[in-house]
């Protein structure tokens, strides 16, 4: 029997009891298809803790203030103190103290409404320097962002994040117009481009003034030259361990702390961030598949199942093709090829499954799903692979049956 043969017999054993092979189908099925979600799943959430990453700066690095202890004795969390000055941030800059860092912003915000004409929108207004810009990774769509004169004359002036923009502004160009912020009206110089939303923030929805202005207006009394953050971002990644250290270390310094454990404030770097967020993906992902993992040896369960029941039905004919002169190694490879048929039809159903899922779901569950070619042929070689292992114990049984006593049987 030619192989060609062999194909046409197995497909004609398949068909011939469609119910009960579809039946075997859908166990492979659905685990490809679950497979392949769980799979896209953890690696769309790795992509999107990327994207947000590489949009905050690959080598962004934040100082944080430290903790308060009240009277009671009650302690805050971590940012609730105020530690951090304008003057760190100034010491930060310079080439001498931290030769590896490229940039320096200290920021300070605050969620104020503003007002243009009779439109209002309450968004958050960030007090910061020239650097921002650049140690964000931020681009302008139109108009400039803060200079050094602005910050120099305490300038009432503005860039606007693009959703804060069109809500004050609709489709008017904003340039040159006027908004009110905290009842002071500040000039629009420039809108920064779309950024996207972060896992905390919308980078789109922001103000962004002069840090002298801020002060000032904002802030005031006592408070005027403490920042809530500082950016900072390394000349490149080979650097940021580097930067981190002389960061540090100048921060100890100006704030008279000589055991580094008592410091009052935190750097956190972006990378460890991101990785922290990629390590628990990666967890879900292996739980995932796991689970779907399970769902595939069922299905390769039924497949065997199915298998042996078809050579229990089907003992007389074996022994009529042994006798006609059928070797055992043809008749074990029918089998087989009945099971890989069974594999291969789950598979391609499983991964149209699939696919369909990772187009449809991300609408429904906000998470994005990310699917590669790679992995769906791979789910589909292993549908096959796990219906030629389940089939190898039946095509086997089947092989060793003996002539005589197969054409006896009822």
């Amino acid at each position: 029997m030619t192989w060609g043969e062999t194909v046409r017999t197995g497909l004609r054993a398949v068909f011939a009891h469609r119910l009960r092979s579809g039946l075997t189908v859908l166990g492979m099925l659905i685990g490809i298809a679950t497979v392949i979600l769980a799979v896209g799943l953890g690696e769309g959430a790795q992509a999107r803790v990327n994207a947000e990453f590489s949009s905050l700066g690959a080598n962004l690095l934040v100082v944080t203030p430290g903790s308060t202890t009240s009277s009671g004795g009650v302690r805050g969390g971590l940012g609730t103190a105020s530690t951090l000055t304008a003057a760190d941030a100034s010491a930060l800059s310079s080439k001498v103290v931290a030769p590896d860092i490229a940039g320096v912003s200290p920021t300070i915000s605050r969620s104020e409404t503003l007002t243009a004409g009779s439109t209002n929108w309450t968004t958050t207004v960030v007090g910061t320097t020239p650097p921002w810009l650049s140690v964000n990774s931020r681009s302008l769509a139109e108009g400039r962002f803060l200079d050094s004169q602005d910050l120099s004359q305490h300038a009432p002036v503005t860039v606007l994040g693009a959703t804060t923009a069109t809500e004050l502004f609709g489709q008017r160009n904003p340039i040159g117009r006027t908004t009110d912020i905290a009842g002071i009206p500040v000039t629009v110089v420039g809108v920064l481009t779309p950024a996207g939303s972060s896992s905390s923030s919308n980078q789109d929805d922001e103000a962004v003034v002069p840090l002298s202005f801020a002060s000032d207006f904002l802030v005031g009394g006592a408070a005027r030259n403490q920042v809530q953050r500082i950016l900072f971002d390394a000349t490149s990644s080979a650097t940021i361990s580097a930067a981190y250290q002389e960061a540090d270390t100048e921060l100890l310094a100006l704030h008279g702390i000589t055991t580094p454990a008592a410091a009052d404030f935190t750097i956190s770097p972006q990378a460890t961030v991101v990785s922290s967020a990629n390590a628990a993906n990666r967890t879900l992902t292996v739980l995932l598949g796991f689970i779907a993992g399970l769902s595939l040896l069922v299905g390769g369960i039924g497949i065997m199942n199915i298998m042996l029941v078809s050579v229990t039905e089907r003992t007389r004919e074996i022994g009529l093709r042994k006798a006609l002169g059928a070797t055992p190694r043809i008749i074990r490879r029918q089998f087989l090829v009945e099971a890989s048929t069974l594999g291969l039809v789950g598979g391609v159903l499983g991964a149209t499954l699939g696919l369909v899922g990772a187009t449809v779901l991300p609408h429904v569950i906000s998470d994005p799903i990310s699917v590669s070619t790679v992995a769906t042929v791979g789910a589909i070689v292993v549908a096959v692979a796990i219906g030629e292992v389940a089939g190898i114990y039946p095509a086997s049984r089947a092989a060793r049956l003996a002539p005589i006593d197969a054409l006896r049987s009822d």
